[in-house]
């Protein structure tokens, strides 16, 4: 019952995914991040199905783009994605670190999230439809292994308050456990992803470490620590990426 109540919880809170009314509390808190990579299980499905309903009514190509695009965000009720654009509009300031975490909490966004939004979706649209063939298992992994790290920064990380998303679901993890579990889950992910499609995983392994030790310099040396838009920011940012080396491996091997 508690393993059920902590995917519950983790679901509530990472998707807009109906769930049963479950109380928050200790118990079903203290593994929620482990659960976190199940929404990228549901979200692999979803796109999984999506392109296979492409492909049997042969729509074109930008249409399936476009549902790989929109289909993570209809999934998540874009919760990563509004850390994404507070995070640009912080790191647009130039600010101290203060002053940034003043800009994270205001609920407006400024010029410089708008501008990065806009990008993020028209570099993720041209990369979906650039993919030479949609590879449902590879993806589906991306997913999880964005959020398995992002739990695991969450475990890992400094905060940079004692305030917020993050600092509360990594206050109530068993921080020690949730550790392991997820570095675990995360080094068996990119196994799996480097053994099943070769170049285009290890490719997309590559790049989640990339921008996952980047996430924590940056955190701390602009920021002071980690927050939960910052959370956001990795994640979006990090599939970003994984997309891009799925793209740009496939079409090295296609000229191997």
């Amino acid at each position: 019952m508690k393993i059920l109540e902590t995917i519950v919880v983790s679901f509530s809170m990472f998707s807009a995914l109906p769930m049963p009314r479950v109380e928050w509390n200790e118990d079903n808190m203290r593994y929620s991040l482990c659960a976190f990579p199940l929404i990228g299980v549901v979200i692999g499905l979803f796109c999984w199905l999506w392109a296979w309903v492409c492909g049997a009514l042969e729509l074109p190509g930008l249409l399936r783009g476009a549902g790989l695009c929109l289909i993570p965000v209809l999934t998540t009720g874009g919760i990563h994605l509004d850390g994404y654009a507070d995070t640009w509009d912080a790191l647009g300031s130039h600010a101290a670190p203060e002053e940034k975490q003043r800009i994270l909490k205001d609920p407006r966004m400024g010029a410089f999230g708008g501008i990065h939004l806009c990008t993020y979706f028209v570099a993720l649209f041209a990369l979906c439809c650039s993919l030479r063939e949609y590879q449902a298992g590879a993806m589906g992994l991306m997913f999880c292994l964005s959020r398995s790290l992002s739990g695991l920064a969450v475990a890992t990380f400094p905060m940079a308050r004692n305030t917020g998303l993050a600092h509360t679901f990594a206050a109530a993890a068993d921080q020690k456990r949730v550790r392991w579990v997820l570095a675990g889950l995360s080094l068996v992910l990119m196994t799996l992803l480097f053994l099943g499609w070769g170049l285009v995983g290890a490719g997309m392994s590559l790049a989640a470490l990339g921008v996952f030790f980047w996430y924590r310099h940056m955190a701390i040396k602009e920021f002071g620590g980690l927050s939960g838009d910052l959370a956001g920011w990795f994640l979006q940012t990090a599939e970003l990426w994984m997309i891009g080396a799925m793209v740009l491996c496939q079409h090295m091997e296609a000229l191997l």
